[in-house]
C-alpha cells in the first residue's frame, strides 16, 4: 500500500487524486469547459489526442491544435470544482494559460441571447475563493488573455461585451430564482446587479480568477448567453450549440493570440500594443 499525505492526497501512481493527471499530461495552454461532453466536442477538432482520462466527473484530454499542444478540461459545475481543477492542474503543469469558455445569464438589456461576455473581473458571490484571500480581493482577468478573447471575438465577428461577471455558489436560490418551495435568501441579487452594470451571470468565474492570480498564472474568461435574466428567454437545443461553437472558436482562438503575443515579446515582461512580431 502506498501511503500518500491528507493535506495533498495523491493515487497510487502519484496522479493528481481528482484529476488523475501527472505531469507532462497536460499542455500549456489550456481551456476549461463544464460540461464532460463539451469537451469532448473540443477535442474532436483536434488533430491528433494523446491522453484522454477520464476521472470522477473530470475529464482531461491533451492533443494537437493547428500543430499546437492543447488541453482541454471539463470541470464539471461550481466554483467548487473549479478550486479541484486549478488546484491540481497546477501541480503538473508550470505556469500555464487558461481560457474558460462557459454559459450565463445575461443581465444587461442589451445583451442579446447567444451574445458573449467577456470578463474583466468578477464579482465574488461564490464562498470558494473566500476561503483564499481576503473579501475585498479583486477576481481580475490577465490583461492579455481578455485582450486575445477581445480580438478572437472581433475577427470572427461574434456579438461580444467586455465588463463584469458575477459568480454565485448556486444556479438556483443563490442566483435568485425561485422554484417551488425553494426560495431562498437571495432576494433582489439580480435587480442589484443589474444597478451595478454586471453583464452577466454564471458559477466558476471568480474562483478561476482570483486562483490565477494568487498561483500567477494568466487566465480569462468567455461565456456565451444561454439565456437573459432581463427579457427571461433561453436559447433552446439548437441555439445552444450554435452559441457553444462560437464560445469555443473565441476560445481557442484566444489561446493562438496569446502564444503568439509571447513569442512577439520576447525578454519583455508583458506584451502590450508597441510590440510587434518581427
Amino acid at each position: 500500500m502506498r501511503i500518500t499525505s491528507a493535506e495533498q492526497p495523491t493515487m497510487d501512481s502519484g496522479q493528481q487524486y481528482h484529476l488523475a493527471v501527472g505531469p507532462g499530461e497536460v499542455a500549456k495552454h489550456v481551456l476549461l469547459v463544464g460540461d464532460p461532453e463539451r469537451a469532448r466536442r473540443v477535442a474532436s477538432r483536434f488533430e491528433s489526442v494523446e491522453l484522454e482520462r477520464v476521472h470522477r466527473e473530470f475529464i482531461t484530454i491533451t492533443g494537437t491544435l493547428n500543430g499546437r499542444r492543447r488541453t482541454v478540461i471539463g470541470t464539471g459545475i461550481s466554483a467548487a470544482n473549479m478550486e479541484i481543477t486549478i488546484v491540481e492542474m497546477t501541480q503538473v503543469v508550470e505556469d500555464p494559460v487558461v481560457v474558460r469558455c462557459g454559459s450565463c445569464g445575461g443581465l444587461q438589456p442589451e445583451i442579446e441571447l447567444a451574445d458573449l461576455i467577456i470578463t474583466q473581473g468578477s464579482v465574488r458571490i461564490e464562498q470558494t475563493s473566500q476561503q483564499y484571500v481576503e473579501p475585498g480581493y479583486p477576481a481580475v482577468a490577465s490583461a492579455e488573455v481578455m485582450l486575445g478573447l477581445i480580438q478572437a471575438s472581433a475577427e470572427t465577428k461574434v456579438p461580444h461585451h467586455v465588463g463584469l461577471t458575477a459568480t454565485a455558489g448556486g444556479f438556483y436560490a443563490a442566483q435568485g430564482r425561485e422554484v417551488g418551495p425553494y426560495g431562498g435568501r437571495e432576494k433582489g441579487v439580480v435587480e442589484r446587479l443589474v444597478a451595478q452594470r454586471v453583464l452577466n451571470l454564471e458559477m466558476e468565474a471568480s474562483c478561476l480568477l482570483t486562483l490565477a492570480s494568487v498561483g500567477g498564472f494568466r487566465a480569462g474568461v468567455v461565456c456565451a448567453a444561454y439565456g437573459s435574466r432581463y427579457s427571461h428567454g433561453f436559447l433552446d437545443d439548437d441555439g445552444r450549440a450554435s452559441a457553444e461553437r462560437r464560445c469555443l472558436d473565441v476560445g481557442l482562438r484566444a489561446l493562438e493570440l496569446v502564444e503568439e503575443m509571447d513569442a512577439a515579446r520576447g525578454a519583455a515582461p508583458h506584451w502590450h500594443p508597441g510590440i510587434t512580431s518581427s
